[in-house]
């Protein structure tokens, strides 16, 4: 089933413009929500804005939207003014720099959406996704949605663009302010860390294999409880936040990792051993009567007796 675009733009940059499509890159239909309900009656409550001073229900039509601009005084705003705004504000994505891929931290990602070409932008469009990839870099740009100017990155993936919303700088704590009491760590400790990783790397990250084990227990959960059935919850086990002895825990880590078993010492070989005093008389005894020896054509040989 074709997606459907929730919104367009356009791409600028030089003389370039490239028509683009919006479409929403995540998907929430198996996303588990409870709703509000009366404790006694069972039903949905709904939510209403009151009246502070009346303590009466506000219809939505009697409702504005203010700016305080002191305390307790406001502004109020018209909504058709704050969409001309918007409107006289550029539309299109104006790529302002090409960054590398790799300097763009992931802690200044926020939501992300594709984008596709619109009719008549098809190989503008592979153009800039193609150059992108072959450079690994990423285009920064301002785009204006739903009343704010989003900072974003344009970055390519499997020959299409993904318009990544950025966070200002502003909007990101320093880790200056973050308390990291300073330490050191020895060289074994560092060896048995990179063993550690060694034993559970791989070559690309499949995010396909993981899933959200929570939401199948919960569901199933809710189908029990739904058919009336009894539902054992046993707690797990909680987590023991206590200071261990680093060497020893790097190496229970590395002994119990299962991809790859950390590597035996070699062991000798010890010779065989001896058999035991008793062994050949208790083989004796055990032993089968001698048969004839045949000759070669089949026949018993002649004894001396015979």
């Amino acid at each position: 089933m074709t997606a459907r675009a929730m919104g367009s733009g356009v791409i600028s940059f030089g003389l370039v413009n490239i028509p683009v499509k919006v479409f929403s890159a995540t998907d929430s239909s198996g996303k588990i929500s409870f709703n509000q309900l009366h404790a006694e009656k069972k039903i949905r409550l709904k939510q209403q804005m009151i009246d502070p001073e009346t303590g009466e229900a506000v219809p939505k039509e009697k409702i504005v939207k203010g700016y305080e601009y002191a305390k307790d005084q406001y502004l109020v705003i018209d909504e058709a003014e704050l969409e001309k705004l918007e409107l006289a504000t550029s539309r299109s994505m104006d790529i302002t720099e090409f960054v590398p891929l790799a300097d763009v931290d992931p802690l200044f990602f926020e939501s992300g959406y594709y984008l596709g070409p619109d009719k008549g932008a098809e190989r503008a469009y592979r153009l800039l996704a193609a150059a992108l990839e072959d450079m690994k870099y990423v285009a920064v740009a301002k785009y204006v949605k739903s009343g704010k100017q989003h900072l974003i990155a344009l970055r390519p993936m499997k020959g299409a663009l993904v318009m990544q919303q950025l966070r200002y700088q502003d909007e990101v704590k320093p880790l200056s302010e973050i308390p990291i009491p300073d330490a050191t760590v020895s060289e074994a400790e560092l060896g048995l860390a990179r063993q550690f990783i060694e034993s559970l790397k791989k070559p690309s990250f499949d995010v396909g294999q993981y899933k959200d084990e929570y939401r199948v227990r919960l569901r199933e959960y809710l189908d029990r409880k739904v058919k009336g059935e009894a539902v054992n919850l046993e707690p797990a086990p909680a987590p023991v936040a206590k200071v261990v002895d680093l060497m020893e825990a790097l190496k229970a880590s590395l002994a119990k990792s299962s991809t790859i078993a950390p590597a035996p010492a070699p062991v000798a070989v010890p010779a065989a051993p001896a058999a035991p005093a008793e062994a050949p008389a208790a083989d004796a005894e055990r032993k089968p009567p001698k048969r004839a020896a045949r000759s070669e054509g089949g026949k018993k040989k002649k004894t001396a007796g015979e």
